[in-house]
């Protein structure tokens, strides 16, 4: 008795196109692995993602996944690649050609976003993204017939499906080996840096260790220096651009009359300094975590650009990183007497990976969007009107102070405590203006004024507490700050575009 031919059924067709769109993803990553000049793919698309996102896009994934918007990026480009996958395997039913074109307009928009990184071989993107294309493409042909060509061929339904699942797992499992298999290769290629043979010159006047009444003791306070493994990062970078040692060099150039070049070498041979400072992110809500404070160590701004001879009319610097992003803020801030570094230095050890290394900019008193570029490249001078770096085209300000903000740390937003005496604290910041006063407001009693930390300096962080005598109860906390200008921080309520948010942090407390 003569077999029934096999025709494809839609779900498997679709299974197909989405399992090859991942295996072509997963090739992708192993070849980025592999090539150490070749960026991935996922990486380089989802960086197109986030530099054409119209800004309420990033303002959404910022507010609902805070630092965990990029792996959220990332998940959904491989959701969205395999949806595709799958709507072109339902076209390659009834047409090869669908897929095929698919299949080569994802490797074009993988070749063409992988050109858009500085650090890349435009040659060798593009070659790769034609091979993971064409990966794909030939796993999806290759399932498809094991699933029915629905072409005359015969087979018992029950083998083909076997058969098809078979390639089907296949396919899944090399696609995340492959995946794996690059990301670790990635992560090995990052970790030869040759960061772990560094040895950081000593600062000219090293700082001592922080005064035991520079710190409260309080449980659940921030501590006065953030370790490096909880201070906040956010950049633009999808993943951390690939530093060579032996080749990177810091360039200082544009209105200057000597341009020059620093190796790494050379920067290490300039004089250093230690300085405590408290960075934050203009994307910070209020009593938000994006803020930390740290002992810098590097190169006083102020000296690099007196070696280039900055002209007349430079009104701007604009730091640039080795992936593109750029920061531009008043050339007077490297003269004011403000803390301006070119860091190479962290909390006593070289720049962590994701913090900057080899080099950053650390500048008091400006929020990160204007000042702090990471794996700094170059330093332009320019006019004020000439340039506008990253984020100002996107909606935000184009300079950007620190707002003078408070943060109340310990009790935490909603938690249920005991009826008992206890204490309300958190830390104050104001780079550049220091904090002079920190106040306190449970429910609609008046304000109270907190005892503060001492100063590591003008430009870092101060703890703050206040003895409560908690009552059952539901109870509202509010802080103020007041900066060393005389200043106290406002209770309007503004989102943080363009400039930075403001308001007092408020909480509701549960005491029991």
């Amino acid at each position: 008795m003569e077999a029934t031919p096999v025709q494809t059924p839609r779900w498997r067709a679709a299974l197909a196109g989405g399992v090859a769109a991942l295996f072509a993803l997963g090739v992708s990553e192993l070849l980025a692995g592999l090539i150490a000049t070749v960026p991935s793919l996922i990486v380089s698309i989802g960086t197109g993602v986030i530099d054409l996102a119209p800004p309420a896009v990033k303002d959404f994934a910022i507010e609902t996944f805070g630092t965990n918007d990029k792996p959220a990026l990332i998940i959904g480009i491989v959701v969205l690649s395999i949806v595709f996958g799958g709507l072109l395997g339902l076209g390659g039913i009834r047409s090869r050609l669908v897929p095929s074109i698919g299949f080569l307009a994802f490797g074009a928009l993988g070749a063409f976003a992988a050109g858009g990184d500085p650090q890349a071989n435009v040659g060798a993107s593009i070659l790769v993204a034609a091979v993971a294309a064409g990966a794909g493409l030939a796993a999806f042909f290759f399932m498809l017939g094991r699933a029915g060509t629905g072409e005359g061929e015969a087979a018992e339904p029950d083998v083909t499906r076997r058969a098809f699942l078979r390639g089907v797992g296949a396919f899944t499992l090399v696609a995340g080996v492959a995946a794996v298999a690059g990301r670790l290769l990635v992560e090995r290629v990052r970790m030869v840096t040759n960061r772990a043979d560094v040895v950081l010159p000593s600062a000219e006047a090293p700082l001592p260790a922080p005064a035991p009444g520079s710190s409260l003791n309080v449980a659940g306070v921030s501590p006065i220096v953030t370790p490096n493994d909880s201070f906040y990062k956010i950049d633009t970078a999808l993943s951390v651009p690939r530093v060579d040692l032996d080749s990177w060099s810091m360039k200082i150039t544009g209105m200057v009359g000597r341009p020059y070049e620093l190796t790494y070498a050379d920067l290490l041979d300039l004089p250093m300094v230690e300085r405590y400072v408290t960075l934050s992110c203009v994307s910070n809500q209020v009593g938000g975590g994006l803020v930390g404070n740290a002992k810098w160590l590097g190169v006083p701004l102020s000296d690099i650009l007196d070696r280039a001879e900055v002209q007349p009319g430079a009104d701007q610097i604009v730091g640039r990183s080795v992936d593109g992003f750029t920061v531009g803020f008043p050339t007077e801030v490297a003269g004011d007497g403000r803390e301006a570094l070119v860091a190479v230095g962290m909390n006593g050890e070289p720049l962590p990976l994701d913090h900057g290394f080899p080099a950053r900019l650390v500048v008091a008193g400006l929020y990160g969007y204007v000042s702090a570029t990471k794996w700094l490249a170059e330093i332009e001078l320019t006019t004020w009107d000439a340039f506008d770096a990253y984020w100002i085209p996107k909606g935000w300000a184009k300079k950007g102070p620190i707002k003078t903000q408070s943060r109340i740390d310990t009790p935490r937003p909603n938690a249920r405590v005991a009826a008992e005496s206890r204490h309300i604290a958190g830390v104050a910041w104001a780079p550049g203006r220091g904090i002079s006063r920190v106040e306190v407001q449970v429910d609609d009693t008046g304000w109270q004024e907190a005892g503060l930390s001492e100063p590591l300096s003008n430009d870092s962080w101060r703890q703050w507490s206040i003895g409560w005598d908690a009552q059952p109860g539901t109870h509202r906390l509010q802080v103020r700050a007041t900066d060393g200008n005389g200043d106290t921080q406002t209770s309007e309520q503004r989102a943080p575009r363009p400039d930075g948010a403001t308001s007092y942090h408020t909480i509701s407390v549960v005491v029991e």
